[in-house]
């Protein structure tokens, strides 16, 4: 027998996903970039050693941020900046956000200046299976993007704050503007600086990402106070601790999942993070989005006990991922090296590069559907201010990942470090699911079953007719195997006509499995051409 809808899943399934419309518009301005970003350093300096370097130089400012505020903005900001402001009001998350950023600016800048003292250290650990030359570069690059992790920092409780007001609009857009920062420098700058212009375009983008956000900061009374007896700010501190060790170990695994990817050839971390720029991009379109945009209702639900509210914030967003992702990985293994060929062989990309970096893109697929299915799950727990239990599955996922890479690294070489990263994400995401079934009353009821299995359905018939139309494509236009890589028009024409043709059958099979999470997203997207045309 049917329940009746409850106010989670009328009004507040309109709201959040038209939360999750914005991040996600703002994410694709983001991957748009991102990919004009990476198009750019595959033509100008290929797939060279120095891009290798600038892969791991440029990590380095994402694991300092990620482990200090990253983590800490969906596990501890906004659920406290959440509370703070429904109990006590906005003069008190005003307070509350001037001490977070005052204490994050001073941290923040200290570990700038250790970054510029011992830079070769740095370049030593974690690119030390480079040649001399490169680790000597490793380290200039580290010491050019070293004032980047100040602004990320300050960008990321900005974020916090906002997302807490729902002003989803301008943080959305933050990472887009961020790639703007290579793309204006590299062209510029490369005649003089080679490859290093991309770490000054990290700090140019650094600088961009914070500044966009300051104008929704309109109404925000902000001064410089550094009050460690605050108990909300304690409070955050606690709830960050362990996503803190959690992080710490997961920075870890990235420290000698780069050691072991630079002694597996010079090229090796060009070809991944190419691929790693393709995952993102149904990763961040769908699954951030979604998470971000349900965390919000999800904490005010656990404020105020309302489980069964909670209960269906969750399964929704769950099952939106679920729907989408499902296909994106499907279309991706199918049309992996065309879409290579298309975007990056180019310049000193050579079809060599495509070649490899298409195997990485592969194996990463692997891990893509759990990584996705991942992300409400950990932000449920954040909702409910617990942050210890996806700390501890996060030890364990990293153990199963050094496990896997250690084991394949040597017969395999960096696919195998890839295919590790994608049990990692298998491991992490079964082990969030079982305990998420434990917790208030579990997920029974919210039709994940079902959606999986008609997402898959449909996901399965879809990628075989694009295999089958693939392969007729290429006896048409005589290429060969998937794709001449040396022919850019016939990599357009395979990506345009079978993504294209993959992404109406599969339209047209959720319809006609009456997925209703599809009806949902499309009347969102009428409703916003709807207000477009009115404007």
């Amino acid at each position: 027998m049917s329940q009746s809808p409850t106010p989670t899943s009328t009004a507040e399934q309109g709201r959040i996903a038209q939360a999750a419309g914005i991040i996600a518009v703002g994410s694709i301005a983001s991957r748009v970039l991102g990919l004009v970003r990476e198009q750019i350093i595959a033509y100008f300096f290929g797939a060279s050693g120095l891009v290798s370097a600038f892969g791991i130089a440029a990590i380095v400012p994402k694991m300092i941020y990620e482990m200090l505020i990253g983590g800490m903005l969906s596990a501890a900001l906004v659920p406290v900046f959440s509370q703070v402001e429904e109990l006590e009001g906005r003069a008190a998350l005003w307070a509350l956000f001037s001490r977070v950023a005052s204490l994050a600016a001073l941290v923040l800048a200290a570990i700038v200046v250790l970054l510029e003292i011992f830079a070769p250290q740095v370049a030593w650990l974690l690119g030390g299976g480079f040649e001399p030359e490169l680790q000597a570069a490793l380290a200039t690059m580290l010491r050019i993007i070293a004032p980047a992790m100040l602004f990320f920092g300050l960008s990321g409780v900005v974020t916090g704050l906002l997302y807490t007001l729902k002003r989803f609009t301008y943080p959305a857009f933050g990472a887009a503007v961020f790639n703007l920062g290579v793309i204006i420098a590299a062209p510029l700058l490369s005649g003089r600086l080679d490859a290093f212009s991309l770490a000054v375009g990290v700090v140019l983008g650094s600088v961009l990402q914070l500044l966009i956000q300051l104008p929704d900061l309109r109404d925000v009374r902000l001064r410089f106070r550094i009050d460690l007896s605050d108990p909300a700010l304690r409070r955050i501190l606690r709830l960050y601790l362990p996503i803190a060790l959690g992080l710490l170990i997961a920075n870890v695994q990235v420290a000698i999942d780069r050691r072991l990817a630079s002694s597996t050839g010079a090229s090796s971390i060009a070809w991944m993070d190419r691929a790693t720029t393709l995952i993102q991009m149904p990763h961040g379109l769908v699954a951030v989005a979604v998470s971000l945009a349900v965390l919000p209702t999800l904490s005010r639900q656990s404020a105020q006990k309302d489980w069964a509210g909670y209960r269906e914030t969750l399964g929704l967003g769950l099952r939106l991922v679920l729907v989408l992702v499902i296909p994106a990985t499907l279309g991706l293994l199918v049309l992996a090296q065309p879409i290579i060929a298309l975007l990056f062989q180019h310049g000193k990309f050579t079809a060599h590069d495509t070649f490899w970096t298409a195997w990485a893109l592969r194996c990463y697929l692997a891990g893509l559907i759990f990584a996705a299915v991942d992300w409400p799950l950990n932000y449920a727990f954040y909702a409910r201010q617990d942050t210890i239990t996806p700390a501890l599955v996060g030890v364990l996922s990293v153990g199963v990942y050094l496990g896997v890479a250690l084991a394949l690294v040597g017969s395999l070489g960096f696919l195998g470090l890839v295919l590790a990263d994608s049990a990692k994400h298998f491991c992490h995401a079964m082990v969030m699911l079982i305990l998420s079934q434990r917790q208030v009353g579990g997920l029974a009821g919210q039709r994940l079953g079902l959606t999986l299995l008609r997402a898959l359905l449909a996901s399965g018939m879809m990628a075989g007719l694009m295999v089958l139309a693939l392969a007729g494509l290429n006896r048409l236009v005589g290429v060969g195997g998937l794709v001449d890589t040396g022919r850019l028009g016939a990599s357009l024409i395979t990506v345009a006509f079978v993504g294209a043709a993959g992404a109406l059958v599969y339209l047209g099979l959720i319809n006609l499995l009456r997925v209703e999470e599809a009806q949902l997203i499309r009347n969102l997207v009428r409703q916003r051409l709807g207000r477009s045309k009115l404007d």
